[in-house]
């Protein structure tokens, strides 16, 4: 199997660091046209300035934007698709904070809404008017495990990101007519400045060591290990190819084998 994104234009969020460069990297190592979005000017040089370019005519770019801040986040993402198509569009922000529900007000519950719906929902919708003219196009949405089994610590997370599931499931059944498929990524440990964060916070918290809270985490996984941000963007890119033109509206487990649903 050879993955051919050739002449695709591919929008990719939170793509500075972890996962989502991991995908940036991969849809422009199968020859995607891809643009980087994220908060940090410098950091998106960088990265813009790193993807691969496997053959004439492919070019990147990066789009500055800031998920946390949706009204001028939303003025953006309108301004860009003014501009740009994107036959690929991978929705990914950076995770809310974690916390306990007792821990949290209806207010930190609206943030996390406005970071983890709201954005994704307006960049969907700007895109899929072009899809549906072109006949086809990929929306794949960087979820979580907890949608299946919630995250102790995580109670944002855990909701916002079972509403975005949801949301994405009717929304496949919608455009499917138009050869636009719609699918979620439930992500469970990959070696990221995430999960190292959740993991530094955990033993503020408890007194362990951080290699003893990683070991434990580590073990929990079957395969034993931290999965890379390369394996991520695998499947990705083959989710984006014309090899998955007959998935939609599923929502698959990334995780070493740690879901014990199937």
């Amino acid at each position: 199997m050879n993955i051919q994104l050739n002449s695709k234009n591919a929008l990719v969020g939170a793509a500075t660091g972890g996962i989502g460069a991991g995908i940036a990297t991969e849809l422009a190592k199968c020859g995607a046209n891809v643009t980087v979005m994220a908060r940090n000017e410098e950091k998106l040089k960088n990265i813009t300035a790193s993807l691969p370019v496997v053959h004439a005519g492919q070019h990147h770019r990066y789009l500055v934007a800031d998920f946390s801040d949706f009204s001028n986040f939303k003025t953006i993402i309108n301004d860009y698709f003014r501009e740009y198509e994107v036959d690929i569009l991978v929705n990914n922000t950076n995770g809310p904070k974690p916390g306990k529900d007792s821990d949290l007000n209806t207010e930190d519950y609206q943030s996390a809404f406005d970071l983890l719906f709201k954005t994704v929902c307006e960049t969907t919708h700007l895109a899929i008017p072009k899809m549906i003219k072109k006949g086809s196009g990929r929306i794949i949405n960087v979820s979580s495990s907890s949608v299946k089994e919630p995250i102790a610590n995580l109670a944002l997370s855990n909701s916002i990101r079972s509403a975005v599931a949801a949301w994405a499931k009717t929304l496949s059944l919608e455009i499917a007519q138009h050869q636009i498929t719609v699918n979620n990524i439930l992500t469970g440990s990959f070696d990221t400045q995430r999960i190292e964060s959740l993991i530094n916070e955990e033993a503020g918290k408890t007194g362990k060591s951080v290699e003893e809270i990683k070991k434990a985490k580590e073990d929990k996984i079957p395969m034993k290990r931290l999965g890379k941000p390369e394996e991520y963007g695998q499947l990705v890119a083959f989710l984006a190819s014309d090899y998955a033109s007959y998935i939609t509206g599923t929502s698959i487990p990334l995780d070493g084998g740690m879901s014990s649903t199937y």
